[in-house]
C-alpha cells in the first residue's frame, strides 16, 4: 500500500522548481496558477533567493505548486491514502480531489497572507530538537514558554515561539537533544500567535465548495482518517493555531498497512522521518524530475490500481 505524502514549509530552496518547469506543459501550467493568485510562481521557484521565498505569503503557495506539478508528472496514481505536513495538507486536500487545484492555490495563498500579517505582530520563529525523550524535552519546553508545535515521531519535535525564547531554547538544550536547528520559516505556525489568521482562513475556506476526499485523507490533528470534505476544511482551518501531530500521521500511515511512502516536491523531509519511524517501508522522494522513473516504479510496485507500465507520464 502506497501512501502520498507532500512536505510543509522549510523544505523549499532557490531554484527548485526549476528542471520541474522543462516538463511538457508544466510552465503553462504554473504560469496560470501565477494569474489566478496573483503571485509570481515562476519567478520565485526559479529565480528568487533563499531570503524572498522565506516569506510565507510567497513560500506556501510555492510549495503546494511544487507538489501539485510533480504528481501530475507522475501519472495516474491509486495511493492507499494521502496527508501532508501543516500546509502540505491542502497539498494532500487536492491530491485527494477535496479541491481542485485552482482552489487550492486560492486557498493557500490566503492561508500564507494571514499567517505573514499574524507573524508581523510578534517577531516568532520554529526551531527543531534533534534527540532526547519527550517526557523531558516537553516540560522544558513549557518552562521556556514555548509550544510543541510539530510533534513529528523519530525523535524531532518543533518548538515555536518568540525569537527571544528560541534563543533562550538554543543556549539551554534540553538534555538528551543532540542539536537544536532554527527553520526557514518566518513564524510561530500552530501556536497561539496563529490565531489572528484563523478567521481569515475561515472566510477563505466558506468560498469553497469541497468534494469528499477520493482516497482516504489522514488528518494532521491527530492521525485520523477524515471522510468529508467540509471536514478536511474545517480541520484545515483549525490546524493553524494547533500543533502538527505527524506521530501520529505515520503511526495511521503503518495501521493502514503502508508498505511504500511517496514524498511529492521538494521531497526529503518526511521521507527521512518515515525512514527512522517506519522500519520496513520503502521511501522515496521527488526532488527532480530525475526522480519519475523511480518514483513510478514504486507506484506500479506498491499501489496495485495504479497503471503497470511505469512509462505513462
Amino acid at each position: 500500500m502506497l501512501v502520498l505524502v507532500a512536505p510543509g514549509q522549510g523544505a523549499q530552496t532557490p531554484g527548485f522548481l526549476t528542471p520541474w518547469l522543462e516538463l511538457p506543459g508544466a510552465a503553462d501550467r504554473v504560469a496560470a496558477w501565477s494569474d489566478a493568485i496573483g503571485l509570481d510562481l515562476v519567478h520565485y521557484g526559479t529565480e528568487a533567493d533563499a531570503e524572498a521565498i522565506r516569506d510565507t505569503a510567497v513560500a506556501q503557495p510555492l510549495l503546494v505548486a511544487a507538489g501539485l506539478l510533480s504528481a501530475t508528472a507522475l501519472g495516474e496514481v491509486a495511493p492507499g491514502a494521502v496527508a501532508g505536513h501543516s500546509v502540505g495538507e491542502i497539498t494532500a486536500a487536492a491530491l485527494a480531489s477535496v479541491l481542485d487545484d485552482t482552489d487550492a492555490l486560492r486557498l493557500v495563498r490566503r492561508r500564507g497572507q494571514a499567517m505573514a500579517e499574524a507573524s508581523a505582530v510578534t517577531p516568532t520563529g520554529m526551531a527543531a530538537l534533534l534527540g532526547g525523550d519527550p517526557e523531558v524535552t516537553l516540560p522544558h519546553l513549557e518552562k521556556l514558554g514555548l509550544t510543541p508545535a510539530n510533534v513529528n515521531g523519530a525523535g524531532q519535535i518543533v518548538a515555536a515561539g518568540t525569537l527571544e525564547q528560541i534563543d533562550a531554547l538554543v543556549a539551554q538544550k534540553p538534555e538528551g537533544v543532540r542539536r537544536v536547528v532554527p527553520l526557514k520559516v518566518a513564524g510561530a505556525f500552530h501556536t497561539e500567535h496563529m490565531a489572528p489568521a484563523v478567521s481569515e482562513l475561515e472566510k477563505a475556506a466558506a468560498e469553497l465548495a469541497p468534494a469528499d476526499p477520493s482516497v482516504p485523507y489522514v488528518s494532521n490533528r491527530d492521525g485520523a482518517r477524515v471522510a468529508t470534505g467540509t471536514e478536511v476544511l474545517e480541520r484545515l482551518v483549525g490546524q493553524l493555531a494547533n500543533p502538527v501531530r505527524w506521530d501520529l500521521c505515520m503511526e495511521t500511515f503503518q495501521q493502514l498497512g503502508a508498505t511504500a511512502l511517496l514524498e511529492v516536491c521538494p521531497g526529503g523531509t518526511l521521507t527521512g522521518l518515515a525512514k527512522r519511524a517506519m522500519p520496513g517501508v520503502k521511501t522515496l522522494a521527488l526532488k527532480t524530475p530525475d526522480d519519475l522513473d523511480a518514483a513510478r516504479a514504486l507506484i506500479a510496485e506498491h499501489s496495485p490500481a495504479a497503471p503497470a507500465d511505469p512509462q505513462t507520464a
